[in-house]
């Protein structure tokens, strides 16, 4: 047995009632875009990973969904980790991905660079996972669609990413332009999660939700 093999740090304790809990959370995030949910685990992935996007992993992947992993994630304890807990195959092809794990947010790759889907299968696109420092409402962004409703009542929800790419709006624009095609996005910070489906349409940078 490696040494690598000997230091892999666990998975879910409970993997059925874990895994179920985690899904649920993305599941509800993904149901309210741009709304952030509290996203709790016990989990210590190895570094870089974090406890988020190791518990989103290990709940949403599995052998029939490859992953792809970020220049800052390509740690050889990371990649065993991931292998080892969820049964995926990690593949070096954006395009081939089902989940894309992002450390680097500022690094990650254009989001039409991933899998797309098509009209007619447009589930078979990739979905990223992301981690952030910050994650709370605000309004650096601001988003409208199906599920998306401000405390205020208006059809209207922002949030603050940190850190925020400075070509990310553009990319979240062309990316819900390309509807029922396109990624979906599930961004993750310390205890939470959000979601923006490429249903989700942004109505731009620093717009004040409920501005006229």
């Amino acid at each position: 047995m490696t040494n690598l093999a000997l230091d892999l740090a666990p998975g879910f304790a409970n993997a059925a009632l874990e895994s179920q809990a985690v899904f649920r959370a993305c599941m509800n995030a993904l149901a309210r875009p741009a709304h952030p949910l509290p996203l709790q685990t016990n989990l210590a992935p190895p570094a870089p990973l974090t406890p988020e996007l190791a518990a989103l992993a290990l709940a949403l992947a599995d052998h029939e969904a490859p992953i792809w992993l970020d220049a800052r994630l390509q740690a050889p304890a990371v990649r065993a980790f991931l292998t080892f807990h969820t049964g995926a195959r990690l593949t070096e092809d954006p395009q081939e991905a089902a989940f894309a794990l992002i450390a680097d947010v500022a690094a990650c790759p254009d989001l039409a660079h991933f899998a797309q889907g098509s009209d007619e299968y447009p589930d078979r696109s990739t979905t990223l996972l992301i981690a952030l420092e910050r994650l709370e409402p605000g309004h650096d962004l601001v988003f409208t669609g199906p599920g998306i409703k401000a405390e205020s009542s208006r059809e209207e929800a922002g949030l603050v990413l940190a850190p925020l790419p400075s070509g990310l709006p553009r990319q979240l624009a062309a990316n819900h332009a390309g509807f029922p095609r396109g990624v979906d996005l599930v961004f993750t910070a310390p205890g939470k999660i959000a979601a923006l489906p490429r249903s989700s349409k942004i109505l731009g940078a620093d717009k004040k939700v409920g501005a006229a």
